[in-house]
């Protein structure tokens, strides 16, 4: 099929390739100059493992790039938007670029198009870009659909996720959509949900919030197995082996960050406030995550007594492994709070630290190191605020000599404590 994907972002250009990999005609429109101009050449603008070497396979081949919409709009009736989302101060979800996207093709439609939500937007947005695309047609005759197709991508494995799904939503109104969506995901196993647009809107924020419950929960328990003296891992462990439960997104730390929990999280309390309804459970599971750095910070101090003037590496500052992103990462709260105190701070990250620079550039307390070792060189504690893989294969002798004193305070609970003991450190870590 040829596909057309507006918005060149990390749910459009992840969705554009790996349809192009799957063996569909793909033009990804994305208004950003410089953008297309990297992604011409082969160069992906963000961090997502096994994504750049799929946009240099398929490049020239089976995928485009132009900054026109209307070549975008020529090119395919099917159309996936997959432009920004951004959350306003209230919660709410800023839908410009959605509302944009819906006026502009419904000027230059001269025959049928499937309109198709890919980004997160809110309940019923559907019935605002129909609304729209009527507004804005110069010829009434002409047909259209609008469906939507959440994605469920997790960054640090989203070529994963898109070509192995747990399952895929579909919300459509229409027989003919329906015969699109059952052509393009033909060649998939997983179970395919059709439902009505509403509702699939509504089950990709419901899965999110969901997940972040989740986590807060064990952040939760992981503080009173503190004090305590139980162990948070085995208490998930035990937890995890009932089905109706499950261990994924169990694991204590520092909080959830990105840019799908966070946002979601909040546009779903604002969605239910705007239907009058009072969604608590999930403000206090927004609560509880704010308060994840603040407590870690605490731990710190308490550690440490004060950190005025003294050396802390921080190993890890994208909210995740395997991205640079670092978008509602922990790790700003925490760095904020510390320079705060007068910490000295040397930071070190394998991808997301030219994206940290742009909030805290180098001076004035910070300073990036160009790899772990150097990061602890002579420091007074070792904070490790992402699980990256790197971490777990360091050469944590070596890390001991190299530190003027051997703490690390861990919060990701990458290390086994007994371990860590036996390598002479004095270690700290979350609920265990």
């Amino acid at each position: 099929m040829r596909i057309s994907v507006i918005g060149g972002g990390y749910v459009g250009l992840t969705t554009g390739v790996c349809f192009a990999e799957l063996g569909h005609e793909v033009l990804v429109v994305e208004k950003v100059p410089q953008k297309v101009e990297l992604l011409k050449a082969g160069i992906s603008p963000i961090y997502e493992p096994g994504l750049e070497e799929l946009l240099r396979k398929n490049l020239n081949i089976r995928l485009s790039f132009t900054t026109d919409l209307k070549e975008g709009l020529e090119f395919s009736d099917v159309i996936f938007i997959c432009v920004g989302t951004p959350q306003r101060p209230d919660g709410s979800a800023d839908l410009s670029q959605v509302e944009e996207v819906a006026r502009e093709t419904a000027r230059l439609m001269s025959s049928y198009k499937l309109l198709i939500e890919k980004s997160t937007v809110p309940i019923n947005t559907h019935r605002l870009i129909k609304k729209t695309v009527q507004r804005y047609l110069r010829d009434k005759s002409i047909p259209y659909d609008v469906a939507s197709n959440p994605e469920f991508l997790r960054e640090g494995s989203a070529i994963y996720d898109f070509m192995n799904p747990d399952r895929i939503v579909v919300g459509v109104e229409s027989e003919r959509a329906k015969q699109v969506f059952e052509e393009l995901y033909k060649d998939f196993k997983c179970p395919i949900i059709y439902t009505d647009p509403a509702t699939a809107e509504l089950i990709k924020h419901a899965s999110n919030s969901f997940l972040a419950m989740k986590i807060s929960f064990i952040n939760m328990v992981a503080d009173l197995c503190e004090r305590a003296g139980a162990d948070i891992k085995l208490v998930a462990d035990g937890m995890g082996y009932d089905k109706r439960i499950g261990r994924a997104f169990l694991n204590a730390g520092i909080g959830y960050g990105g840019s799908c929990f966070p946002k979601d999280v909040k546009a779903f309390i604002r969605m239910a406030q705007d239907y009058g309804l009072h969604f608590g459970l999930l403000r206090e599971v927004e609560k509880i995550n704010q308060e994840r750095p603040v407590k870690f910070v605490e731990k710190v101090k308490s550690v440490l007594w004060t950190v005025r003037n003294k050396r802390l590496a921080l190993w890890g500052l994208s909210f995740k492994p395997n991205t640079d992103d670092i978008r509602e990462a922990p790790s700003i709260r925490i760095v904020d709070l510390l320079l705060k105190e007068g910490a000295e701070l040397f930071l070190y990250d394998p991808k997301a630290m030219e994206n940290f620079k742009l909030l805290f550039p180098e001076g004035k307390g910070i300073s990036y190191a160009p790899d772990l070792y150097s990061a602890v060189k002579n420091s007074s504690a070792l904070l490790i605020l992402t699980e990256w893989e790197e971490f777990t294969q360091a050469d944590m002798a070596k890390v001991k000599e190299l530190m003027e004193l051997p703490i690390v305070i861990d919060g990701r609970n990458v290390f086994e404590p007994a371990r860590m003991k036996e390598l002479g450190f004095e270690y700290y870590c979350i609920g265990r």
